[in-house]
């Protein structure tokens, strides 16, 4: 075996999975040399096959390993960055061309910076942590361990904070920071903004995908799931292993209880209860929503009927 691949698109060589239903039906005709299956799905294969009780995870990790084997991350210091004085930099630490880092900023041990990345003064960013290309790090901001972002995302910009005065705004200045725990992963484009007054805090192990929106004095728990183009706005409060789906975008000002799902295109106006799952606009629980929606298609033909019943 010498990579992994999808049970449709795999050859020989490849070591391939199934754990979704509807992937089944390609079980005896894949190509894969080997394949990761649950204990129900024994009969119906012709190839070397693992059985797992979490096919997908299993699968995954032997992902883990192949990467770990093809990957190969820039190395050393490079000439072409820019390191200022009192900036202390740790032990096998990498930082690639036109990186810049600020005053009195610290790399900590096995840090990893690709290029064009920007570390802004007094920040902190922590051991064995990878940092894609064009990143901006801005000032005050602590990073934990083991934390991995994707290229162009913002770290530590400015609130939307503003002040109405004689028919004009007024900019509030943003003196807070952001601080990220460890093993949060970060995806591409997305930014974080820094607290108006506080920080701005992203839990342990949370996971952000692309293009996420992350307004001032949000705080997110431990273990949360954070789907593309979702939007926080500010000072909202979200919980231990939280899911927010793709699209859904949450008022400030509100909390989302430990456990609870925000649906994908969800708009959430109020707090959400742990636990519990919500969907539609405004967000209301997923059952109650559904009726609704159904409710809904029935409306052109309940309008005709009315009709009829008015002659």
């Amino acid at each position: 075996i010498t990579n992994v691949a999808g049970i449709t698109e795999a050859k020989k060589g490849d070591i391939t999975f199934v754990s979704n239903p509807k992937y089944e039906q390609y079980v005896s005709s894949t190509n894969a040399s080997a394949i990761i299956i649950k204990e129900s799905q024994k009969d119906k294969v012709k190839i070397p096959a693992i059985v797992s009780k979490n096919p997908y995870l299993s699968y995954a990790k032997i992902i883990m390993h192949i990467a770990k084997e093809t990957e190969k991350h820039p190395s050393g210091i490079s000439k072409h960055c820019s390191i200022y004085k009192l900036a202390k930099i740790g032990r096998n630490v990498a930082i690639s061309d036109f990186v810049v880092i600020d005053e009195s900023s610290k790399i900590d041990d096995g840090t990893i910076i690709y290029p064009n990345c920007y570390i802004g003064r007094n920040s902190k960013i922590g051991k064995n942590c990878l940092i894609y290309p064009n990143v901006t790090i801005r000032e005050n901001i602590i990073i934990g361990n083991n934390v991995i972002i994707h290229a162009g995302t913002v770290i530590g910009c400015d609130g939307f904070g503003y002040v109405q005065e004689n028919g004009s705004f007024k900019k509030i200045p943003q003196i807070g920071i952001v601080e990220i725990a460890d093993d949060v992963e970060i995806g591409a484009n997305v930014t974080i903004d820094r607290a108006a007054t506080g920080k701005t805090f992203i839990g342990r192990g949370t996971k952000i995908d692309n293009l996420v929106q992350i307004a001032h004095n949000v705080y997110i728990g431990e273990n949360s799931i954070i789907v593309s183009q979702a939007g926080i706005s500010g000072s909202t409060k979200i919980g231990n292993g939280v899911t927010v789906a793709g699209q859904a975008g949450l008022v400030g000002h509100i909390t989302i209880g430990d456990g609870a799902v925000i649906a994908a295109r969800a708009g959430v106006i109020g707090n959400v209860a742990p636990k519990e799952t919500v969907s539609g606009y405004p967000a209301r629980p997923h059952k109650q929503a559904m009726k609704i929606y159904a409710l809904i298609q029935k409306l052109p033909k309940l309008f005709e009927e009315i009709k009829k019943l008015k002659k």
